[in-house]
């Protein structure tokens, strides 16, 4: 199994004023990642150090899926208010996001386990008025 993952995002919408203005990025995720969508280890942690360790004994871990993707992407990417981008632990309503061009609710949501390549792609559909 590879130690990393890369996800390909795409903001539109407006949203990539949130993630400093870039609308094209990618990120490296580890296919395991901590049950409990914990951020705070580095994506490319090797297996080997001790809290990975402890963490695969205990079953503390999970596959990588897009609930996690997202608790990653406002600890490690979001720039600014991340109001506008989570509510309640997940994406806020009026944001779509697909999936390799599918409604992530066709392919459930943040239960959605993440494969190399995947691409998410976040639309804001809010506007000011």
């Amino acid at each position: 199994m590879a130690d990393t993952m890369t996800i390909k995002l795409v903001f539109s919408g407006g949203l990539e004023l949130l993630f400093g203005n870039e609308r094209n990025q990618s990120v490296l995720i580890p296919p395991l990642v901590p049950s409990d969508n914990s951020t705070h280890s580095s994506p490319s942690s090797s297996p080997s150090t001790p809290s990975s360790h402890n963490d695969i004994l205990t079953g503390e871990t999970k596959a990588a899926d897009l609930e996690y993707l997202i608790y990653h992407l406002r600890d490690h990417l979001l720039k600014e208010r991340p109001e506008l981008f989570m509510e309640n632990g997940t994406i806020r309503p009026g944001i779509l996001v697909l999936i390799n061009n599918t409604d992530w609710e066709l392919e459930g949501e943040g239960s959605y386990q993440l494969c190399n390549n995947d691409e998410i792609v976040f639309i804001s559909t809010l506007h000011g008025g």
